[in-house]
């Protein structure tokens, strides 16, 4: 048996280990990446304050720096957070997985649960942009990270729904949907346009399919 962290994985060796293969279109995502929502001129101003911040250090910041200035920020506000389902911060996930003990501290995860996660539905990975100018990656590939985790979550679920998920890095957010032994990634989104209502649009999306998912 491989003991290995999430931290430890990129999307090639993923594919590799498990059998998963990247699409380049799946139907959920669509669904997903262009669901419709009208933004009040509250939420607008709101996106706009956490924007001007961003802008102001936002390249320069560390990955602790990104995930409590701008990203858990703009989670939150989208309303995420209910008695059913929440998001959590830093929760450890594990499996079994073929002959790989897989475990490790997710970034942000939306599950069933308040107090605690319980089934996760949502994995992300942040990545911050400093570690990439500097030519290295010590903490690892945030793709790879929220594949695995997000192919943990999978596991953990045992009932062949959809696990949702995303990457960020620095201003680009990656959207991502895993399907049996299928995922897509979307294509990226800045914080720094008016993408950014477009972000905070498909979290607003994220929120109705987990719904659905859980009603199911």
């Amino acid at each position: 048996m491989i003991r290995s962290n999430f931290r430890a994985w990129n999307l090639d060796q993923v594919e590799e280990a498990f059998g998963l293969k990247q699409v380049w279109q799946m139907p959920l995502l669509e669904e997903w990446t262009t669901f419709s929502y009208d933004i009040s001129n509250y939420e607008r101003q709101y996106l706009l304050q956490t924007q001007n911040l961003f802008r102001l250090g936002g390249d320069d910041w560390n990955e602790a720096e990104l995930e409590n200035k701008f990203i858990s920020p703009v989670i939150t506000f989208s309303g995420i957070d209910n008695e059913r389902f929440a998001y959590f911060l830093e929760r450890e996930l594990s499996a079994t997985i073929n002959d790989y003990e897989l475990s490790g501290k997710v970034d942000g995860m939306i599950a069933t649960g308040f107090r605690s996660p319980k089934k996760p539905y949502f994995c992300l990975a942040n990545g911050s942009p400093m570690r990439y100018k500097r030519g290295s990656d010590p903490n690892g590939d945030p793709k790879g990270q929220a594949l695995i985790a997000m192919l943990v979550a999978q596991h953990i679920n045992a009932n062949n729904q959809p696990i949702f998920g995303s990457y960020i890095i620095g201003r680009n957010w990656y959207f991502m949907v895993l399907i049996g032994n299928q995922y897509a990634i979307s294509n990226d989104y800045s914080c720094m346009d008016d993408e950014l209502f477009d972000i905070y649009r498909i979290l607003q999306g994220l929120r109705v399919l987990i719904e659905k998912q859980i009603d199911l």
